[in-house]
């Protein structure tokens, strides 16, 4: 068994790789089914095991807590793309040179006192 963890926005996924058939569970429920039959969502999070050719070889048991569906997913495929390096550490260099192994820094920016969003400052007005 090889453990790996993504991280995405708020978004925590602790994914395990063992040997078998290429099923994707997340927090126990089918993987298409969790993420609502998207086929984006779905690509995202098996892309590591498409790029190295490994998709029927292992399944993927995730468990993964916070953000929305999309954060999610590319929280496990990090998490995969993890796991995986630890299955071989050849398997590094295609997945870094497809980029699945950059943690995407963005998240949401923190609200300042005296504006109504991050950036959003109330109407001006001269008189």
């Amino acid at each position: 068994m090889y453990r790996g963890t993504g991280r995405r926005k708020t978004s925590v996924a602790r994914v395990r790789l063992v040997p078998g058939s290429g099923q994707l569970t997340i927090n126990g429920r089918p993987g298409d089914n969790y993420l609502q039959y998207n086929p984006v969502y779905l690509a995202a999070a098996k892309a590591p095991l498409e790029t190295l050719g490994l998709e029927g070889d292992y399944d993927v048991l995730v468990s993964v807590v916070g953000g929305g569906l999309t954060g999610q997913a590319d929280s496990i495929r990090l998490g995969v793309a993890r796991a995986l390096i630890q299955l071989d550490p050849e398997n590094r260099k295609p997945l870094k040179v497809e980029g699945y192994l950059t943690r995407d820094p963005r998240a949401k920016e923190r609200r300042k006192y005296g504006l109504k969003k991050a950036r959003k400052a109330p109407q001006f007005s001269k008189r």
